[in-house]
């Protein structure tokens, strides 16, 4: 259950931010704790990294909310605040904090990320475009956004979880711009595919629609429930195709087919990932932190005049590409690597 809106807007908001302002007023307090418990802990100065990173991230949500509010003073204390010049302004900053973000996880977490295989632009320059992307291990909506924000100057709308509202600065911010944040499986949920189609319409030349057909995380435990939703639900052919997957839930095809009717002079960008993968639980998550991970990012580019025309050879398609990406993953699981903390060594020339 999400609190209601004022409950995160005027209590949970401010809160982050008196939090960030104890946190970095006792910042060596808490360095001198982590290092202190370190040696207690398996991993070598895992404890200090993510203690860090626990603060470093506080402060910047705490800092988004700030220039949010600056943002929202400015617009006449919102009465511009959907205006195109503030909406501009708001991609801008998305673009900046995350940018903000991901280089604190590449310095703390030693994670790597490269694109492999991708168009110039990610698709057509001047068309606008619908991503469908896997979906598998923590942050990879964050670093799918910062991609299209900050490699391909794209302006996304998308559609995620009602969960992620609980993070103040991800509630604020991408309620403020065209996005959607649904709850899979609530009931009321019926008119959803017309929502997303209403959200694809009027996509312009540099937009980017955003969305998981899977609907989460890739786990064996969903694979398998889905899988056993398609047969009871008949759909034999489905299923059949569905455990052969290896990587990747059965896409549910409902939300990309509206999108893509909302919008025919649209591409659509299949998006592939891998690097992490094994991070399902939260005790995956530990283990695996801090990360020395490798992610590899493959996208595919397909002209609005390539896709098919009726709905059940659209389904058709939609579970060939899956296939397609889930072979792709399959040839390209990270091998093991290293852990290499000691970063100071990892940039001093040798001889």
């Amino acid at each position: 259950m999400i609190p209601p809106r004022w409950i995160r807007h005027f209590v949970i908001a401010p809160l982050v931010v008196v939090l960030a302002f104890a946190l970095v007023t006792t910042l060596p307090v808490w360095l001198l704790v982590a290092l202190a418990v370190s040696p207690l802990v398996p991993g070598h100065l895992r404890v200090p990294r993510l203690a860090f990173l626990a603060v470093a991230y506080v402060v910047w949500d705490a800092a988004a909310l700030v220039s949010l509010a600056v943002l929202w003073v400015a617009s006449g204390f919102g009465w511009k605040i959907r205006t195109p010049a503030f909406q501009r302004a708001h991609y801008v900053l998305t673009g900046k904090f995350l940018g903000v973000l991901f280089w604190l996880a590449k310095w703390s977490l030693h994670l790597t990320i490269d694109v492999v295989g991708t168009d110039p632009d990610t698709g057509m320059p001047g068309r606008p475009e619908i991503v469908a992307s896997r979906h598998a291990g923590p942050g990879d909506s964050f670093i799918l956004i910062h991609g299209l924000v900050n490699w391909f100057d794209r302006e996304p709308r998308i559609v995620l979880k009602a969960t992620l509202q609980w993070d103040p600065a991800v509630d604020v911010l991408l309620n403020r711009l065209p996005n959607r944040f649904i709850t899979p499986g609530r009931p009321g949920n019926g008119d959803l595919e017309r929502e997303v189609g209403a959200l694809a319409k009027g996509l312009d030349e540099n937009d980017a629609f955003v969305i998981f057909p899977e609907g989460g995380n890739f786990t064996p435990r969903r694979r398998v429930r889905a899988i056993a939703w398609l047969r009871a639900k008949g759909m034999e052919d489905m299923a059949e195709r569905a455990e052969r997957l290896r990587n990747l839930l059965p896409p549910k095809p409902g939300g990309l087919l509206a999108a893509i009717e909302a919008a025919p002079d649209a591409g659509v960008i299949f998006v592939a990932h891998t690097g992490l993968d094994k991070m399902i639980t939260v005790a995956d998550v530990w283990r695996e932190l801090p990360m020395d991970k490798h992610l590899v990012m493959r996208f595919w580019s397909v002209p609005p005049e390539e896709i098919p025309a009726g709905e059940q050879e659209r389904i058709a398609w939609l579970y060939d590409w899956w296939a397609r990406i889930d072979t792709w993953v399959e040839e390209n699981k990270p091998r093991p690597r290293p852990l290499t903390t000691d970063w100071v060594a990892r940039r001093t020339p040798v001889g």
